[in-house]
């Protein structure tokens, strides 16, 4: 038996239709596959906000301002750097945990980034979890220096005097939680002394007092000694790293002055909030990378003593792995302190 004639025109009608709908779902996805696609491709369309935790003309935004302006040469588009200072980083942190995951805000943070669990009781942000990881970018060796008239003049004789003397030196820092507070800590356990630390609301008055004599000694970064070093402005014991930096080629490592396996680098880790896209997360990524082989970069560097990291610590796992290990380091040592910021 053939259908009825009258039936055809729905029957065609229903068949188009499914069609259509199919036609539109497969475009639809099409569409979607292109458009993703687009977008990987032309990140960024607009300027990347990179959040320093600390003040304009410190030795992290140095270092964050100097490589945003090497990623903008290679990218083309604008890294521009946004401060954004108090709670000895937390704040910044906090920030840009809480911001749209979206490829166009990154945080650069040093130690502080892994010393925040320890030292504050109520944290905002969690450094493990509430962030994705895109790269280590420079190391910032730490030295060891005092007072022009301090009486040691080498470290195996300030090892001496400070056991002998512990009760009448101080130790300057930059305030609590500070890596130069850091460095002092892991010092005082290292000898087995306690000494009389003086903290102060940043690097540049704890070494403006050791220069005009009122402290003893101080921990601080290259990027603020090695101009006094090279003048003898300062008497200088050693650097905090393994070797010995390009900077100060003639300086002693504390590990060879007696203090074994001692080490504090001042690091920085570049971050985005947590469920930035991969694929942003990789250009930026390569971009970071590309701007810190980028010779301004590096010379400037250089002249601060500052040094590149190894390539292997400059992907997400290495940055997540190093992050690790220095959580596991000073958890402990500011525990047993017992200080808190907060």
């Amino acid at each position: 038996m053939k259908p009825s004639t009258r039936f055809l025109p729905l029957i065609f009608t229903s068949t188009v239709k499914r069609l259509t709908e199919g036609s539109l779902v497969a475009l639809t996805v099409t569409l979607g596959l292109l458009t993703g696609s687009a977008s990987a491709q032309t990140y960024p369309t607009k300027p990347i906000t990179l959040v320093v935790p600390f003040a304009a003309g410190g030795p992290t935004d140095i270092v964050a301002r100097t490589l945003a302006a090497s990623m903008t040469k290679v990218m083309g588009q604008t890294v521009v750097v946004e401060n954004k200072t108090g709670a000895g980083g937390t704040i910044a942190s906090a920030y840009v945990a809480k911001a749209p995951a979206d490829g166009y805000t990154f945080l650069i943070h040093h130690n502080g980034m892994a010393t925040a669990p320890a030292l504050y009781r109520k944290l905002n942000s969690n450094p493990l979890t509430d962030f994705e990881y895109v790269s280590q970018a420079v190391d910032v060796p730490m030295t060891l220096i005092a007072r022009k008239d301090f009486p040691a003049s080498n470290m195996s004789e300030l090892i001496t005097y400070l056991k002998a003397n512990s009760s009448k030196v101080n130790l300057a820092n930059a305030g609590l939680g500070a890596v130069s507070h850091l460095c002092g800590m892991l010092l005082q356990q290292a000898l087995g002394v306690d000494l009389t630390t003086v903290p102060f609301q940043g690097t540049g008055p704890a070494l403006n007092a050791l220069l005009g004599g009122q402290v003893d000694l101080l921990c601080d970064q290259t990027t603020n000694t090695v101009p006094h070093i090279k003048a003898g402005t300062v008497k200088m014991y050693g650097v905090t790293t393994k070797q010995r930096i390009k900077a100060l080629p003639d300086q002693p490592t504390l590990s060879e002055g007696g203090l074994k396996d001692f080490e504090v680098v001042v690091w920085h880790g570049v971050y985005a909030p947590k469920g930035t896209p991969a694929a942003a997360i990789e250009k930026f990524g390569s971009v970071l990378r590309a701007g810190m082989k980028d010779p301004n970069f590096v010379s400037r560097m250089a002249d601060l003593g500052a040094e590149m990291t190894p390539d292997a610590k400059q992907t997400p796992e290495g940055l997540r792995t190093w992050l690790n290990s220095e959580v596991n380091k000073w958890g402990p040592i500011i525990r047993k302190a017992g200080v808190y910021a907060d």
